[in-house]
């Protein structure tokens, strides 16, 4: 996987953690559950990015 792939699925996975973290605060109304959430999506992108 070439280098602009890997920056392409990163951006891709940037986008659900701001707009969607935004989402789960509102709902609901902790940062807990944001990091969780963040940090789920980060492990995700990490994961695709290692092969």
């Amino acid at each position: 996987m070439d280098i602009s792939r890997k920056l392409g699925i990163l951006v891709f996975c940037g986008v659900p953690a701001i707009i969607g973290g935004g989402i789960i605060y509102g709902v609901a109304g902790s940062y807990i559950p944001v990091a969780v959430y963040e940090l789920l999506l980060y492990l995700v992108a990490g994961a695709i990015i290692s092969k």
